[in-house]
This record gives C-alpha cells, structure tokens and sequence, in this order.
C-alpha cells in the first residue's frame, strides 16, 4: 500500500480519496520458488466469478468517478478473460460492468513495480498512468 499512497499523492490524488479494495475478496498462497518473487497465486477465472457479487454491491455503494484497475486480475475480473493491462493501459476507458456504466483506467499492480529490474522506469510510468486518472477526474 505504500507505493500506492506515494504514487497518488505524487500524481495530484489525496490517498484519503481514493476508495482502494479487492477485486478478488481471497488469496492463495503459494510456495515461491527460488528465485521468484510472488508469493500469491492468481485466482481462476471461477474464483473471480465467486467474488464478482461483493464487488458489484461496493461498485454501486461507492459510485466511483473513475476506477484505477490495478493490474491483470482486477482486469480480468472487471472485463473478462481476455483483458491484458499493456492493450489499454494508461487509456481511460467507458464499459458496462455488470449493468452499471463505469469508466475505468487500466493500470500495472504496484507490486509489479517492486518486482521490476528497472525499479525506476516502473514507476514513472506508474505515476504517469496514474497522472491520467487524476486529469480524468478533474
């Protein structure tokens, strides 16, 4: 959560705005292989689908100007399966989400950025996508 906050307050967002939550409600946890540094497994398709009605109600609860997804698996389980973050990322875009219209903005996980070889370059254009959400919401 750390580098979120920082990335939203450097982008021109108080975090205390911003409304943060899961897509998938669960985690898995797995054993990491040497070398590997993730240490959730990524849901499947059912288990996203499991999820979807909670993340519905909080949609229509909150009623967010724009949603940031973060990453491929809040992606997926916004838009489906065939969702991949670097077609549309950084792009706002407008989409029916289980009956509600949404605009969205697709964007990397924060811990992709952690887990990147070029820490830096990660960021920037982290803040940069996140920079765009912030003119979208004006």
């Amino acid at each position: 959560g750390q580098l979120l906050h920082k990335a939203l307050e450097e982008a021109g967002l108080d975090p205390a705005q911003a409304y943060v939550t899961n897509a998938v409600k669960h985690f898995k946890f797995a054993q990491t292989e040497p070398g590997k540094r993730r240490i959730h497994r990524a849901p499947t398709l059912r288990e996203m689908s499991a999820c979807a009605p909670w993340l519905v109600r909080e949609l229509a609860l909150v009623e967010p100007e724009l949603i940031v997804i973060l990453g491929a698996t809040a992606g997926k389980a916004l838009l489906g399966s065939s969702f991949r973050v670097g077609r549309v990322r950084g792009t706002v875009i407008e989409q029916d989400i289980h009956g509600r219209p949404e605009r969205l903005l697709p964007t990397v996980h924060p811990s992709s950025v952690l887990r990147s070889d070029d820490r830096d370059a990660a960021y920037q254009g982290f803040l940069a996508d996140l920079k765009i959400a912030v003119q979208a919401i004006g």
